[in-house]
């Protein structure tokens, strides 16, 4: 099994249910408030940890109650925070979610803090562990001077890059060109492609766009109709595990935290994506983004069926 460093954000998040979501400048009563760890780097390598992967999560925190209290699950968790990183002035992440507790569906604001303040001396310190890994997985959600320096690093030392491109942002060519796989969801597929992800073949006119990118190999999760995964010969399109869905926040986050496990146990493109979807259609049953993550017995037994 390799190594699957993922480098990326921590953000602590701010939980409220309802019956329905707002709109603009409507105000409606709550019928629970939680605050927990979130962001979509530390969601996926909890997931990945949880699916028995042996994972180095890197971020950054501010020094604060939020900052700490997140090292403090990682140690429940049992995981490592040796590359969590301190910011003295910017204060850790947050995230403002809201959730339907009718239909399970959420709206989410995210501000970045520390982990968008991640410095040039940081990541050379990040270097080696880089280096070494099997599996690189990253996302937007960090400042981009230091994403563009890790996948260049990574390129050069030949470990795989995935990419979950979430939230959307314009990356240059030369980025885009070093991606091993990429994972959007059909609306992070759109805003990189313009094509509108909604059948198997949108799906597969997408992959060739990214393709022309220079991306080697693309999985687009695909909410309830499940994951597509194309690797220039073949492709596929799985759908989800019939689960009751209670919350779909952190869903994307949990099948990159398992797809990257299953690749780095050699697992070929199209296992990880069955194993992928296995894992983010379990988070779905449970309330929440990290603690809900599934673990590697939940998984194998849905996939056993």
């Amino acid at each position: 099994m390799g190594t699957v460093v993922v480098f990326g954000s921590f953000v602590t998040d701010l939980t409220s249910r309802s019956n329905g979501l707002p709109v603009p400048g409507q105000t409606i009563l709550g019928n629970s408030f939680n605050i927990g760890p979130g962001g979509k780097g530390s969601n996926q390598a909890v997931a990945a940890h949880r699916c028995g992967a042996d994972v180095q999560m890197v971020t950054k925190v501010g020094d604060d109650v939020f900052g700490t209290s997140i090292k403090d699950f990682y140690k429940k968790e049992g995981m490592d925070t040796s590359f969590f990183f301190t910011d003295p002035r910017k204060a850790t992440g947050a995230a403002l979610i809201m959730v339907d507790e009718e239909t399970g569906q959420n709206m989410i604001v995210v501000t970045g803090g520390a982990c968008q303040n991640i410095t040039k001396d940081e990541v050379e310190k990040c270097r080696p562990l880089i280096e070494s890994a099997s599996i690189l997985l990253l996302q937007l959600e960090i400042n981009f001077d230091a994403l563009f320096e890790v996948v260049k690093i990574a390129h050069n030392a030949g470990v795989t890059v995935v990419l979950n491109p979430a939230p959307a942002n314009d990356l240059p060519g030369e980025i885009m060109a070093m991606i091993d796989i990429v994972t959007p969801n059909e609306t992070e597929a759109r805003a990189f492609t313009g094509i509108d992800v909604k059948t198997k073949d949108d799906a597969k006119k997408a992959a060739e766009a990214f393709f022309k990118m220079g991306v080697k190999q693309v999985v687009i999760t695909m909410g309830s109709l499940g994951a597509y995964a194309n690797n220039g010969q073949k492709d596929e399109l799985l759908p989800c595990l019939p689960v009751k869905a209670v919350d779909t926040t952190g869903a994307g986050d949990a099948f990159n935290g398992a797809f990257v496990t299953a690749l780095s146990e050699g697992k070929d493109l199209f296992e990880a994506l069955r194993f992928g979807i296995a894992g983010g259609s379990l988070s779905t049953t449970k309330l929440g983004t990290a603690p809900a993550m599934p673990t590697r017995n939940e998984i194998d037994a849905a996939l056993k069926g």
